[in-house]
């Protein structure tokens, strides 16, 4: 029998996928290639796989031709291409056809809860959503309802676009089908609700957070999907250059102090703040968090979801983390002043603390504990360092293309940077193609701003300061801004000029 290493895409035929079911593939480690000359070939791993191989071709009318594969190939080419049958708008399609007020009532009677099979229009429907959000790397869902229409939009690397414009008819049943997973209340559509479903989609572990809110015209759905296999990343990977990696890790070996993580909803704090505890986490050190929700999971740290209907906040969670002989806590966010006194008396008595604020910038974190009410003295003695980080687009590598910079993007770079490119300046952009989905960019990267704290910038805390001059500060001692660091990658080709002006006009218009 031949063997076959790898499974290309020249390999397989998309129509033939589409006739053989999943579960079929999946229980049997057949992998569906092509039909030619009257005969089916498929990849196999066993003996299992050949003799439904045999009944396959008898129900096709067409002869076996096995090839062997291992099991891993096997199973790693039906995850892939079976993933890419079927997306939502043609399952849509397919619903059409069939009796939308059926759809539309498969929830009205609990009964019928148990009778639906994984065939039940509603149930396909959303199950390509959600394949079509993991291949597509989505990191959040929106149902959304208006008076005449249901939108499903996805947010791919930071942006928003429309997947499916579904008849409204049906968006009753896709929120029950949607409460049903994450065990919520399908009776209850006055309040919001919180839930969490934990799937297996192409092969990939995914959490999903859910959060249904009642609106004008009927109940909203947001999905943020966390792919569980994806792990944990090092702070190298995450963007930062090798001067602010080396410069946090310092900080990181410090046994108190508070260094905060700053930035908007999105820009990738908690994926920051959970690579400096894996660089810091070892078998001699206790390290609790407290967060809302727990996004990551860390071997060897204890951690806590908090809860604030049965009064487990940050700061009762940051107390109670207290007699619990923590080296380092993490707070996943100060959200308000006792939080922060607890977290600055837990720095000031020999306790490492990492916590998020929203902020634009890193000076602006100073300004806003203090304006919380915490007293200047405590901001200055406790805090250590502030890093403030957005998230930008990176080009595609497949169709990435350089042109000759305009007058007007060049005057977005410092003098410095441009004395380094001698002639045109040459920058990077996506033409789009089918690997980014025609979009230009594939993936995302932080850019940052990592302000130390020395005994100057401290003097100056003492004295109330705004922003402006603790920025100024700080850029003398050499900090580079959010401004300036995006603009480096661009030079470096892995961004674009328009993706830093995006994530960084405040930060444009007080410079």
């Amino acid at each position: 029998m031949e063997t076959l290493e790898t499974i290309r895409d020249e390999d397989v035929d998309h129509a033939l996928v589409v006739e053989v079911p999943l579960p079929f593939a999946k229980g049997n480690l057949l992998m569906p290639l092509t039909r030619q000359e009257g005969c089916l070939r498929a990849a196999v791993a066993d003996d299992r796989g050949l003799l439904a191989l045999r009944e396959l071709s008898a129900h096709l009318g067409l002869k076996p031709s096995a090839v062997h594969s291992p099991a891993g190939v096997v199973i790693d080419a039906i995850n892939r291409f079976y993933g890419q049958v079927g997306s939502a708008e043609e399952v849509m399609d397919n619903i059409t056809g069939e009796d939308l007020t059926s759809v539309a009532t498969e929830f009205e009677k609990p009964k019928d809860i148990l009778e639906l099979t994984e065939d039940a229009p509603i149930i396909r429907l959303l199950n390509a959503i959600l394949q079509q959000a993991v291949k597509e790397r989505a990191s959040d869902i929106h149902i959304e309802p208006y008076e005449k229409e249901l939108d499903i939009r996805m947010r791919v690397d930071g942006m928003l676009h429309r997947v499916l414009t579904p008849p409204k008819i049906i968006q009753d049943a896709l929120i029950s089908r949607i409460k049903i997973m994450s065990n919520l209340d399908i009776a209850e559509k006055r309040l919001p609700q919180d839930g969490r479903i934990r799937l297996l989609i192409g092969g990939r572990d995914v959490d999903i957070r859910v959060s249904i809110i009642p609106t004008t015209f009927g109940e909203r759905a947001v999905l943020r999907l966390l792919d569980r296999r994806q792990g944990l990343i090092g702070l190298w990977e995450v963007g930062l250059d090798k001067d602010d990696v080396a410069a946090l890790e310092d900080q990181l070996t410090r046994t108190s102090g508070i260094i905060l993580v700053t930035g908007p909803t999105g820009s990738g704090k908690t994926t920051t703040l959970y690579g400096a505890l894996n660089r810091v986490h070892t078998v001699d050190k206790n390290i609790i968090t407290v967060e809302d929700p727990v996004e990551y999971q860390l071997k060897g740290v204890g951690q806590i979801h908090v809860n604030p209907k049965i009064g487990l906040t940050f700061a009762s969670g940051l107390r109670s983390i207290l007699r619990q002989d923590p080296d380092i806590i993490m707070v996943g966010e100060i959200r308000d002043v006792e939080t922060a006194e607890i977290a600055i008396q837990a720095s000031l008595t020999g306790h490492l603390v990492l916590s998020t604020l929203h902020t634009n910038d890193a000076p602006s974190a100073i300004v806003r504990l203090i304006d919380m009410g915490v007293e200047p003295f405590l901001v200055a003695s406790s805090l250590v360092s502030v890093l403030a980080q957005r998230l930008v687009r990176v080009i595609c590598p497949s169709c990435k293309q350089s042109y000759e910079a305009s007058e007007t993007e060049r005057s977005y770079f410092d003098a410095p940077m441009l004395a380094a490119h001698k002639g045109p300046l040459l920058l990077y952009r996506g033409a789009g193609c089918d690997k980014c989905g025609g979009k230009g960019y594939l993936g995302r990267i932080g850019i940052f701003e990592l302000l130390l704290l020395d005994e100057k910038i401290r003097q100056q805390i003492t004295e109330r300061p705004d922003a402006q001059k603790l920025k100024n500060a700080a850029m003398a001692k050499g900090m580079q801004t959010l401004r300036s660091d995006g603009f480096e990658k661009v030079l470096r080709g892995i961004t674009t000029v328009e993706e830093v002006l995006r994530v960084t006009q405040k930060d444009l218009v007080e410079s």
